[in-house]
């Protein structure tokens, strides 16, 4: 116990110190045995200190601590000299008992440093065990959420072409009830240019519907990451300049030098990146705020890639919405049915990447986006595994916040 407490308090130099006082214990145990020091009978006691050191230490380490413990033992043989003649026989059981000292230590170190060496190939195969459950279990996870997912988008594509057909011909009659109308009636005709107003919003949800329910089919080609941002950067600043109620939001950008084209789909990454930022300027669009844009190389799974981080100064996004932020219809927005992050993760699925949103630590979403330089095997079959299920590219693995 005492041992163990030692050992835990002093975590360098403990072994140590438990040698040496086992060494100090043994040397006075021997010292008042009442007998010739070096003809005790309680000589063995040395082994004591010894397997000590061949638990605990390697095998050079091993060697000079059996070294001193044979040292302190031999330190009664000068005062025996000096009443004694030592014979040769003397000499040789002193050898031996030597030698023993030292095979002991040998052996137990032998067997304790093959102990230690199974027992962290035990804890490495466990922790490799642990981490396949783990994704497995994902992974299954995944596939029952692709299931309702597939079936949530067949249902949403049926309903957006229900919808879409009326709504044609309540827009169409509305323009032609305002065209007739004229200036005979500016009641009715404010109301039907409610009616037409509601009808192209209703129309834009449509469309976000069979967005999210259209198969993805992306053709990535190498692309300047960097100017596709600037151009979404660009369209996002002009698009909300004039309207925020507070402070402007200010945009910094940190690109990596020297960064290699990209395999996009410009079409589909100009889409999800719209929103991202268009998202980051709504949260900051009441006090304003500062979005950060950093672009580095990256690794991920042993992939190379390049990896894309927004960070805004807005609320950040609610903890108990992390597990659900990039499923269909969950959104922090009063208005908005929550389909454009859902839309945001199947592009960046269909790049073979991942995407993830945590809060920074003074406050702000961070959204992380990964796209890698080359579509890996593992990435293909993976894809396919989930096409199998959907019907089409799902979502890809994401760590929310």
């Amino acid at each position: 116990m005492l041992e163990t407490k030692l050992i835990s308090h002093f975590p360098k130099r403990g072994v140590s110190y438990v040698i040496l006082l086992k060494i100090l214990l043994a040397t006075l145990l021997i010292d008042h045995t009442g007998e010739i020091g070096i003809n005790s009978s309680y000589w063995p006691i040395y082994f004591v200190p010894v397997v000590t050191a061949a638990l605990y230490c390697g095998p050079w380490a091993t060697l000079l601590w059996t070294l001193f413990a044979s040292a302190a033992y031999c330190s009664y043989l000068y005062p025996a000299m000096q009443e004694y003649e030592l014979t040769p026989e003397a000499l040789g059981l002193l050898g031996v008992r030597i030698l023993f000292f030292f095979l002991a230590a040998m052996v137990v170190n032998r067997f304790s440093q093959q102990s230690q060496h199974q027992t962290q190939l035990y804890r490495e195969l466990a922790e490799r065990l642990a981490e396949t459950n783990r994704r497995l279990e994902h992974a299954q996870a995944e596939a029952r959420r692709s299931e309702r997912l597939a079936a949530l988008g067949q249902l949403s594509a049926g309903l957006a072409h229900e919808i879409r057909n009326p709504l044609g011909v309540i827009k169409g009659s509305a323009e032609m009830l305002t065209q007739k109308l004229q200036a005979s009636d500016e009641l009715a005709r404010e109301l039907a240019g409610y009616i037409s107003t509601e009808v192209n919003r209703l129309s834009a949800l449509v469309t976000e519907f069979l967005d999210f329910a259209r198969p993805l089919h992306a053709e990535p080609l190498p692309a300047n990451l960097i100017a596709l941002l600037d151009r979404v950067l660009q369209i996002v600043a002009d698009r909300f300049a004039g309207k925020q109620k507070g402070k402007p939001v200010r945009v910094e950008r940190h690109y990596a030098s020297g960064l290699p084209l990209v395999p996009l789909d410009e079409s589909l990454c100009e889409q999800a990146f719209l929103n991202l930022v268009q998202n980051a300027y709504e949260a900051m669009e009441d006090h304003g705020g500062t979005l950060r844009v950093e672009v580095q190389p990256a690794t991920r799974d042993g992939r190379e890639g390049v990896e894309l981080r927004l960070t805004d100064t807005g609320p950040g996004v609610p903890e108990e919405l992390r597990e659900e932020i990039f499923n269909p219809f969950v959104t922090t927005k009063k208005i908005g049915v929550g389909l454009g992050l859902s839309i945001v993760s199947k592009i960046v699925d269909g790049h073979h990447g991942s995407i993830h949103v945590e809060n920074a630590p003074e406050g702000g979403a961070v959204f992380t986006l990964f796209f890698p330089l080359e579509e890996t095997i593992e990435a293909m079959a993976t894809a396919e595994f989930r096409s199998a299920w959907t019907g089409e590219v799902a979502r890809p693995h994401t760590g929310t916040s």
